[in-house]
């Protein structure tokens, strides 16, 4: 095992058992270099595997931070991650996949959104609400933020298709994860007429997520509301 994968591993154990917490930042790289007696090259290459393995993430100009799921307490003994956050296109390949635009316009980040995507309160982000349809059918309607100065160049063309393609792509972004919550609800009256209800006594998954690049940044927040009927969620826990 390499110098950097056993340093990697003795952090990966530290955040696990909670030494440290959820949003925690990490020691400066030099304090690093002396507490594991290793050169600033293998104490990067260390960070790069952790930010890969999805544990940590850099925000810049602030440092490296333990990664925090939103939302209430953290099991540090599972990280799960979703393997279909390669977009809602990608999950349903052998599907004819189509977008109704509700809206798509730039906005200021509210305290919340900004809190979320970790950018200062005020900052301009790309707003998106489209209902996503499969063959014609609609299965979720979602509500995305994404920060301007990472994801350029969205247009109405991009808002149709897939977003995600068009960030990897395009952009040539590496997605690398997504940290989710998954909870009940029912739909709005604006949702009933949307995703095709009705009066049916139907509810919704909410899936809310903060989703990653390679590096690290966060470029997505959004808010998607399934029928509860075309839901599937699988997940594998990594350690």
């Amino acid at each position: 095992m390499y110098k950097y994968e056993i340093i990697a591993q003795d952090i990966q154990s530290k955040i696990l058992s909670g030494f440290y917490k959820p949003d925690e930042k990490l020691p400066q790289e030099l304090e690093l270099c002396k507490e594991y007696g290793a050169s600033r090259i293998t104490i990067r290459e260390a960070m790069e595997h952790l930010v890969h393995n999805g544990l940590i993430t850099k925000r810049r100009g602030s440092g490296t931070f333990v990664k925090a799921i939103s939302g209430g307490t953290v099991n540090h003994e599972e990280f799960a991650r979703s393997q279909q956050f390669g977009g809602f296109s990608k999950d349903k390949p052998a599907s004819q996949i189509t977008s109704v635009i509700h809206d798509f316009q730039p906005l200021k980040a509210s305290a919340q959104v900004a809190d979320q995507l970790q950018i200062p309160q005020g900052a301009f982000v790309c707003y998106i609400c489209r209902t996503r349809m499969v063959d014609g059918r609609p299965y979720v309607t979602e509500y995305t933020y994404m920060p301007t100065d990472i994801i350029t160049g969205i247009t109405d063309e991009v808002v149709r298709g897939s977003i995600y393609a068009y960030i990897e792509n395009t952009l040539k972004l590496k997605i690398q994860s997504a940290h989710r919550i998954v909870r009940a609800s029912m739909p709005t009256k604006q949702e009933r007429i949307w995703l095709e209800i009705g009066e049916a006594p139907l509810p919704i998954l909410e899936v809310e997520q903060v989703a990653y690049l390679g590096d690290g940044r966060i470029f997505e927040y959004s808010k998607s509301r399934h029928r509860a009927d075309c839901f599937e969620l699988r997940t594998v826990s990594v350690q």
